[in-house]
């Protein structure tokens, strides 16, 4: 019956035989996955598995060598306008402009999206009340934590309002709190607007019981599902014990590095 229910959802991100060389190295080898609306999906590898390059083929910052990528059922290559109109990201290294303030950053976004100036203003509002910064709208950037920071970012990727949100290690150098406090704002949007995301990570304890998983191991995805599938095909009781009897390696937990 699952199997049913999912050839009549369309997928918002599918990926077929995903391959790409960096000169002799292999960073992506025949990776495949689908992801489908509302669905939160934990990318889950050590660091050099290929996480990033994956996320910079599906946003096009470089062509792919084999294999497919379709948002919506475009091709990223053939038809990459309108796959990546649908796509909103937020990259492991930090992109906001410093000296700019919070609601300067979104409104040059949504103007590279081709919003009007009424409507940014509108959506800008709208984002702003959503992560509770409406107060820090005019305080520059530098002057935010590392954790305002990142929502200002999650905040700018939904400007134009994506049906597929990508986030590349998003709380790399957050402490445990923003950590959360940003996972629980990402998997809202999930519930509460039925978007799709796709979280990239090599720290286990931010995948949770109700998450999907791709384990992805030098290049390769390993198994993918839901939590409890990836767990029991394992033959292990938890995603820790399924992570390290798939690639035979461990990964941080609560701590980030």
């Amino acid at each position: 019956m699952k199997g049913a229910e999912n050839a009549i959802v369309p997928a918002v991100l599918e990926v077929v035989g995903l391959s790409h060389n960096f000169g002799a190295r292999r960073a992506l080898d025949h990776a495949g996955f689908t992801i489908r609306p509302g669905e939160f999906t934990v990318l889950l590898g050590q660091n050099g598995a290929g996480k990033t390059t994956l996320f910079s083929l599906v946003t096009r910052l470089f062509g792919s060598d084999q294999g497919a990528i379709r948002v919506f059922g475009h091709d990223v290559n053939r038809r990459p306008s309108e796959a990546l109109k649908r796509i909103g990201v937020v990259f492991q290294q930090r992109t906001l402009d410093p000296d700019l303030s919070v609601r300067q950053n979104l409104m040059y976004h949504a103007a590279l999206h081709g919003l009007s100036r009424r409507a940014a203003k509108s959506r800008v509002a709208e984002e702003l009340a959503r992560i509770d910064l409406t107060d820090r709208a005019d305080d520059k950037v530098r002057q935010l934590s590392g954790g305002q920071a990142r929502r200002v970012e999650v905040a700018r990727a939904l400007m134009h309002e994506p049906r597929l949100l990508l986030l590349d290690e998003p709380t790399v150098g957050l402490d445990m709190a923003s950590r959360q406090s940003l996972l629980e704002h990402v998997r809202r949007q999930c519930r509460d607007k039925g978007l799709a995301v796709l979280w990239a990570t090599h720290l286990i304890d931010e995948v949770d019981d109700e998450s999907h998983v791709i384990v992805l191991h030098q290049g390769k995805v390993l198994d993918t599902g839901v939590v409890n599938e990836v767990v029991e095909r394992a033959g292990t009781t938890t995603i820790r014990e399924a992570f390290a009897g798939l690639t035979g390696s461990q990964l941080n937990g609560g701590k980030a590095p």
